[in-house]
């Protein structure tokens, strides 16, 4: 079994925790995260130990940066991790639905599935789960609740205007 390590990282949305394994990040939650943070026991704290997270995060809610660009391990079974992976490619400052993502994925009828996978991202704005909206549009869904989706769609359309 890995121990993990994790910490607390300070952002504009509240206090994040981190974890990550020896191959990659495995978590970044919302103090309030719908499910909660997944750290166990065994565990070790070590809020020094994400500085390369960090500085991205920092980047990234600054406006400089678009993409992350760290070694991921989420825990997850295979088909979570293919929507997850899919959440990579989604274009920074442009959302997409359950269905396209399900169509990329093999077919409309996985909406749900991809629905449920999304929803069990356990790497919240690194792996941009808040760029699925619903069907028509709205904002539906997000474990660090409506108000932050809102927050982080902003800020990319905001960014992305600056570019130009």
């Amino acid at each position: 079994m890995t121990v993990r390590t994790w910490g607390v990282l300070p952002s504009p949305l509240g206090d994040l925790t981190v974890a990550r394994t020896d191959r990659g990040l495995a978590g970044v939650w919302f103090a309030d995260h719908r499910g909660g943070a997944h750290v166990d026991a065994g565990d070790e704290r070590d809020d020094t130990a994400f500085g390369d997270v960090a500085g991205q995060l920092a980047e990234y809610f600054a406006g400089g940066r678009t993409a992350f660009d760290l070694p991921l391990d989420p825990p997850g079974d295979a088909f979570s991790r293919r929507v997850w992976q899919a959440l990579t490619r989604i274009p920074h400052g442009t959302t997409t639905t359950y269905g396209e993502i399900a169509r990329t994925l093999g077919g409309v009828g996985h909406s749900q599935a991809v629905g449920l996978a999304n929803g069990r991202n356990p790497l919240s704005i690194v792996v941009p789960c808040h760029r699925v909206v619903g069907r028509d549009g709205d904002l539906v869904g997000y474990a660090g609740g409506l108000w932050r989706k809102r927050f982080l769609l902003d800020l990319e359309q905001s960014a992305d205007e600056r570019l130009f």
